[in-house]
């Protein structure tokens, strides 16, 4: 067997380092069953941070209306299922889909889990972070129609400039006390994950922006 040349290691490399191309998102499954209305669980919190969950529940359904589609608004759904006996997320994302089709009447979950949602100072150093996971089922037949993930950071780094890098970055975790930073980076995180022109959700029926390249609410045909 020869050895491998040295572009193919040049080109491992390469992508190593620079990222290979994103690989476009595979929306047979979304075609068969293209949904009109969602409705959003809140999202399971595996992070330390408390408040998590509603904080982020807050941000999720603009995207979504922006991206065409019927959202529930999350607040009643939450409420609905709290005095049904189901007071934690995890006990909502247990919620049969059939019962959700039939008394909901949604045509699709959107089901969250945040990996991420922090805020720290760290010597001289602030750091701020959202990593958020969604998949999207249709409640009929089960399908995965749609899946994403979504990031978002900000802070300052270590520089050689020690007097300004520590100023900027008790301002930063102050304005972050202040106006809850995450909050931003959660809606960030949301238009990066649903609007990427290539593993995004596609365009909904009552979208309003032009839809993902290539791409229309209506099945395309055989």
């Amino acid at each position: 067997m020869k050895p491998p040349t040295y572009r193919w290691a040049l080109a491992v490399v390469l992508c190593g380092l620079a990222g290979c191309a994103t690989k476009p998102y595979d929306y047979g499954a979304f075609w068969q069953h293209p949904p009109r209305s969602i409705l959003v669980l809140p999202p399971i919190n595996e992070t330390a941070t408390v408040d998590a969950t509603y904080t982020y529940l807050s941000t999720i359904s603009q995207p979504l209306g922006d991206r065409g589609y019927y959202v529930f608004p999350v607040e009643v759904v939450d409420q609905l299922l709290k005095s049904n006996g189901m007071p934690t997320a995890g006990e909502m994302h247990d919620v049969p889909l059939d019962k959700v089709a039939e008394v909901i009447g949604a045509d699709a979950v959107l089901y969250v889990a945040i990996d991420k949602y922090t805020s720290r100072y760290v010597v001289l150093a602030y750091n701020a972070e959202v990593h958020v996971r969604a998949r999207l089922i249709d409640t009929r037949s089960g399908t995965l129609l749609w899946e994403g993930v979504g990031v978002a950071t900000d802070g300052t780094g270590y520089s050689s400039d020690v007097v300004g890098m520590a100023v900027s970055a008790v301002v930063s975790a102050i304005v972050s006390t202040s106006t809850d930073e995450r909050h931003a980076l959660a809606r960030a995180a949301n238009f990066r994950m649903i609007f990427d022109d290539k593993t995004g959700l596609p365009a909904g029926p009552y979208a309003v922006r032009p839809p993902l390249k290539g791409t229309n609410w209506e099945a395309p045909k055989p």
